[in-house]
């Protein structure tokens, strides 16, 4: 038998969970997602499949993900429960959804308290890719941890997580060693008893090596870094996993592109330095350009703020643009798709 509240359960879901049909109340984690869905869920009974029923919705939002809590009900498929209801998230990681894919947005995992930015010291720290980590991290209200891996291959490991500190606002920073296991016990810190931490972060960066060493035995397949330096991709899908101190750890395969969604917020969070600055120009519409009394061009004369860095802000922000139209180009047709034809009203009546 389980106990719930070891997997993250809480007073809001179980609040959730009583105001469903009495037949659609038996609660489970989700802990691995497969395509025709095809869920594994943990319970109360231990681990078991799960079907979801067939789409109503074509947004990346309404489906289960790994992390979410479900309401499994009377209904079968093939023999497996299927879900009722996908209870109340928080902690939600969401990009727009890669081109190949019918919906316009994505939710990588659900239900997170940590989101563990996984940045191998084997190779250069690419500071503008991690502000995109970043900036997920904060817009779906979680915590983000700066994981800086393969530190027995860095020349200067506290160097560098120095200067990632210095480059970021807010966010914890850790570098370890899941090889030799130097840093693991600060970052197992973070990792308390009932939180979920996701793991994410590109291909390459021992992400899988490091969910085995909290893990504590080789659960996850790891592979080596190819020749041109690019990680292989050895997870394969998102698992829920549980932790040898109690803790919850989703893995999640190597992200290739990470195109934000809807991150206003989080761009506040990870640029926070930056709109401090603006706060404080003479006129509330600067352009941070050439307008007097600026004080973002005055950081940038006297070299407290990073030309780089304001760049990837305005960057991000014109990708939050971007994706603001979509968004409402989305509604439109949405909205036109419900719409009745015009003169269609009185069909059908009389005469």
């Amino acid at each position: 038998m389980h106990d719930l509240r070891a997997l993250g359960w809480d007073d809001v879901l179980a609040a959730a969970l009583h105001d469903l049909p009495e037949a659609s109340r038996t609660p489970a984690r989700v802990a691995r997602a497969d395509r025709g869905g095809h869920l594994t869920v943990e319970g109360v009974g231990g681990a078991l499949r799960a079907r979801v029923p067939p789409r109503r919705s074509r947004s990346g939002t309404d489906r289960a993900v790994v992390g979410d809590w479900v309401a499994l009900g009377p209904d079968r498929i093939d023999g497996d429960p299927v879900v009722a209801a996908v209870l109340p998230r928080r902690g939600v990681l969401v990009r727009q959804a890669p081109e190949d894919r019918a919906e316009d947005v994505q939710v990588l995992a659900a239900n997170v308290d940590l989101t563990l930015i996984a940045v191998a010291l084997d190779q250069p720290v690419n500071l503008r890719r991690l502000d995109r980590f970043l900036t997920l991290a904060w817009q779906g209200g979680t915590t983000p941890v700066v994981v800086l891996t393969k530190a027995d291959r860095a020349a200067d490991p506290d160097g560098t997580a120095e200067e990632v500190r210095a480059a970021t606002v807010g966010a914890g920073v850790v570098a370890l060693s899941a090889v030799t296991g130097a840093g693991v016990d600060e970052l197992a810190a973070h990792l308390r008893p009932g939180r979920t931490a996701v793991l994410v972060g590109p291909s390459g960066t021992g992400k899988s090596t490091l969910a085995n060493r909290l893990i504590g035995g080789d659960v996850m397949a790891t592979g080596e870094i190819r020749e041109d330096g690019r990680g292989r991709h050895t997870t394969t899908a998102r698992q829920l996993l549980r932790l040898a101190g109690g803790a919850l750890l989703i893995d999640t395969p190597g992200v290739r592109e990470l195109a934000l969604w809807d991150a206003d917020e989080g761009l506040g969070e990870t640029f926070a330095d930056v709109e401090e600055l603006a706060a404080s120009c003479r006129f509330s519409d600067c352009g941070h350009a050439s307008e007097p009394g600026c004080a973002v061009t005055a950081a940038l004369a006297d070299g407290t703020l990073d030309p780089a860095r304001l760049d990837s802000y305005r960057t991000l922000q014109r990708e939050q643009a971007h994706a603001a139209r979509k968004q409402d180009a989305a509604l439109r047709r949405g909205a036109s798709r419900r719409r009745p034809p015009a003169g269609s009203a009185g069909r059908g009546g009389g005469g």
